[in-house]
């Protein structure tokens, strides 16, 4: 077990919230950073160290700037106070937060703080953090390219459908903070709310492209799970409302079932972060498939075509998509029998 003298708590950190008590205990985190639980003071906090990797420092960056738009929720928090930083080692210290087993309709309390979250930041913020990005063109190829490979036809005008889908989303406006990851593992249910941790991917954006996991099955997240009808009509409302509450302006209606797309025609939304960018990951279906968390690539790719080709049926930009979307998912489960629906409950 690790010392104190052999924590990364610096003599800034000890100036300011004084030294860490003995016997600190080592928590599971990703690869990319080191996590201990503390005391300080007598009561238990938690330090965080990005280690030495690339991107590292943007990273940090992300996760500081996120923390402190989001300390400006008013009422409840909606992620851990931010305690210290020790930029030169890339350490954060934050409040510890006691997670309990999330309800069975966890996901209405998790919509609420989520856009609640969003609502933290807005045109002030402008540069403090990166811009969300979309898919591009290069992504409309590969999902094209796997229609043809499984012998699904794109039809006439669908390229162009995608290409403009693209740019809708590259220019879609919003000053939402966007946590980057938002998946189940990253909220914590306590007794006073759900609270957001790990921002290391957090940016400006509009916050569709975060409430459109509730419907595409948390697309960046090794946890897939879909809502039922019902339960996700409830979520997406409770959002809406909690955004119109602390923003004071109502969501658009226009752009989810777009968002809903950008994550479809994404083939790094069926891996982990580390193997991203890696390859042409939807080139990869016709000839294997992969296990990553909950779900397979090809039950991911499943759940997200079906539910573009419902999202879509009344979005006049789509519709040539919508009808591809459930020609290659039918073609999937004819050629892939097996395939099962993505569970309904959180592990």
């Amino acid at each position: 077990m690790e010392t104190p003298s052999q924590l990364p708590f610096g003599e800034a950190l000890r100036d300011r919230l004084g030294a860490p008590a003995a016997d600190p205990s080592l928590l599971e985190s990703s690869p990319r950073s080191r996590v201990w639980r503390i005391e300080l003071a007598g009561r238990p906090a938690v330090l965080k160290q990005l280690v030495e990797a690339p991107e590292a420092d943007e990273r940090y960056a992300r996760e500081v700037a996120a923390l402190r738009i989001a300390g400006r929720a008013p009422g409840s928090p909606v992620v851990p106070a931010l305690l210290g930083t020790d930029p030169a080692e890339r350490v954060l210290v934050l409040e510890h937060l006691d997670h309990r087993r999330p309800a069975a309709e966890w996901i209405v309390d998790y919509a609420t703080a989520l856009a609640r979250l969003h609502g933290t930041a807005g045109p002030e913020d402008a540069g403090t953090l990166p811009r969300w990005q979309g898919p591009t063109v290069a992504d409309v190829s590969s999902f094209l390219t796997l229609a043809g490979t499984l012998g699904v036809a794109e039809g006439p005008g669908v390229r162009d459908e995608l290409h403009a889908l693209v740019d809708r989303l590259g220019q879609a406006e919003g000053t939402a903070l966007l946590h980057g990851d938002p998946c189940p593992g990253n909220d914590l249910h306590t007794p006073d709310g759900v609270r957001f941790i790990d921002f290391e991917q957090a940016s400006l954006g509009s916050g569709l492209m975060e409430l459109a996991y509730l419907r595409v099955g948390f697309p960046t997240c090794w946890c897939v799970t879909r809502a039922a009808g019902p339960l996700l009509e409830r979520a997406e409302n409770a959002y809406r409302t909690a955004w119109h509450a602390g923003t004071g302006t109502p969501l658009p209606d226009a752009g989810l079932a777009d968002a809903c797309a950008g994550w479809l025609i994404r083939g790094d939304a069926l891996v982990q972060r580390a193997h991203r960018g890696s390859t042409d990951h939807l080139a990869r279906i016709p000839h294997e498939d992969w296990r990553w968390g909950t779900a397979t690539a090809r039950q991911r790719l499943v759940h997200r075509l079906g539910v573009v080709a419902a999202t879509a049926a009344d979005h006049r930009e789509l519709r040539r998509l919508r009808i591809l979307a459930s020609d290659l998912r039918r073609t999937l489960l004819d050629r892939w029998p097996a395939l099962r629906p993505v569970s309904t409950r959180r592990p």
